[in-house]
């Protein structure tokens, strides 16, 4: 199998390393915006071949969107423009919604499968590839039904490799229920770094004091923001709606704090202990 990739990130770079290291592609093809990222793969071995980005699209059996999601809205028509009946056009951003209604109406749209796997760190470029990042994660495929049968098969059969499990969502509520489990984290990271970041001006010795709890939570706040801003844009409704009823959570924790409700405050933390009966 030839793979080309467009985007030598974390996520396009991770992908290369363990499909080649378990066997699924032969050759691996791949283009980057950035010439320090794309001359960094070829030279560590994660693609065989540096391309242009029409020389990755014309020579790959797959060809892997993993650019951020506002860069992947505007390149995808033009990739299917450019592919043949037998290709197949894999994205692998973090929203879904937009991106499927940007090709609906296209001749090629059944040779393209939107699909989301649910792995990364928070660290960027082809230098902070891992083997191993996506086992056991969940791979979403979007819309299947728009898309030809051999070529959400062909893109189960890549993601089975990488020993993630897949599930199957139509886009829009896809993106509803990643700003509920994914996008509110990063929100919510950032906030507590930035709130931590503003103390730390008077107190110096703050961060001698952090411990694993606080090194956990604020650990997504070191996240790429040519990343994360376009998948906030792009998914603004929801994020919205999912910070509303956040906003509201911290507001009754305080109202309990200010009213000294002990019995509040207990009945609170007990009610969220229930996520342990959900993330095991």
């Amino acid at each position: 199998m030839k793979l080309s990739i467009i985007g030598l990130g974390l996520l396009g770079g991770s992908l290369a390393l363990d499909l080649r290291k378990r066997g699924f592609a032969d050759e691996i093809f791949g283009y980057d915006l950035s010439p320090v990222s794309q001359g960094y793969a070829k030279q560590v071995g994660l693609i065989d071949e540096e391309c242009t980005m029409d020389e990755a699209i014309s020579k790959g059996d797959i060809v892997v969107i993993a650019v951020p999601v506002s860069a992947a809205i505007k390149i995808l028509p033009d990739v299917l423009n450019k592919i043949n009946d037998n290709q197949i056009v894999i994205d692998i951003c973090s929203t879904k919604g937009t991106i499927c209604e940007r090709v609906k109406g296209h001749s090629r749209r059944r040779r393209y499968v939107a699909c989301h796997p649910m792995a990364g760190t928070e660290n960027s470029g082809p230098w902070s590839a891992i083997s191993g990042m996506f086992d056991g994660k969940a791979l979403i495929i979007c819309d299947s039904e728009d898309s030809d049968e051999d070529a959400v098969k062909t893109a189960r059969r890549m993601f089975e490799v990488l020993n993630m499990n897949t599930m199957f969502f139509n886009s829009f509520n896809h993106d509803v229920h990643v700003a509920y489990v994914s996008h509110l984290s990063h929100v919510c990271s950032f906030a507590l770094a930035q709130t931590v970041l503003d103390k730390e001006r008077n107190e110096k010795n703050i961060f001698s004091l952090a411990s694993g709890g606080f090194a956990s939570t604020v650990r997504l706040a070191k996240s790429n923001a040519e990343m994360w801003v376009p998948i906030f844009d792009n998914n603004k409704d929801n994020v919205l709606d999912v910070l509303g009823t956040y906003i509201e959570k911290l507001q009754n924790f305080k109202q309990l704090l200010v009213n000294d409700d002990i019995k509040g405050m207990m009945d609170y933390v007990n009610n969220a202990n229930r996520i342990r009966k959900v993330l095991k």
